[in-house]
């Protein structure tokens, strides 16, 4: 069976970004580095690409030039067990970047994210949790699980 691997095109920061994401994620590695050679297409000895490991994914950083560009038409999504996890993850990605509604940020890169807490399609079954994550940025869990409750208690 073959593996998907997430493939990143970056301008010239492959390698800056891949440490970047491995510093944030438990069970992450750096893996090879592979570099221009004198075919090109880049400078000779520069960074091409990079390989890399996020909680148990694995990615692999091309440094592509300016070409393409990141869009939210692709995005990564974090599950965390708590508010904590939430409020360090947002901070950290979308520190240099661009935070955004419902959970989503885009990172100093452009790539984007949401941060979303375990249990979220549960919660958004109820349409008063649904109403909550429209008015937020970086998700609150206690806030979308008592919007939950309210339409709990009103049904009853």
């Amino acid at each position: 069976m073959s593996a998907v691997t997430p493939f990143l095109w970056f301008d010239d920061q492959a390698e800056e970004a891949a440490r970047f994401y491995v510093s944030l994620f438990k069970k992450s590695r750096m893996g090879r580095i592979v570099r221009f050679g004198d075919a090109g297409p880049g400078k000779k000895g520069a960074v091409m690409t990079v390989s890399f490991r996020l909680d148990g994914t694995e990615f692999t950083a091309l440094n592509g030039g300016p070409r393409f560009k990141f869009t939210e038409a692709i995005s990564f999504a974090v599950t965390c067990k708590t508010q904590k996890e939430i409020d360090d993850l947002w901070t950290k990605l979308s520190r240099g970047g661009e935070k955004q509604r419902c959970g989503w940020l885009k990172d100093k890169y452009g790539l984007s994210w949401q941060v979303i807490p375990a249990g979220l399609g549960k919660l958004l079954e109820d349409p008063n949790a649904v109403k909550a994550m429209l008015e937020m940025d970086k998700l609150d869990i206690a806030r979308l699980k008592k919007a939950a409750a309210s339409s709990r208690r009103r049904r009853r």
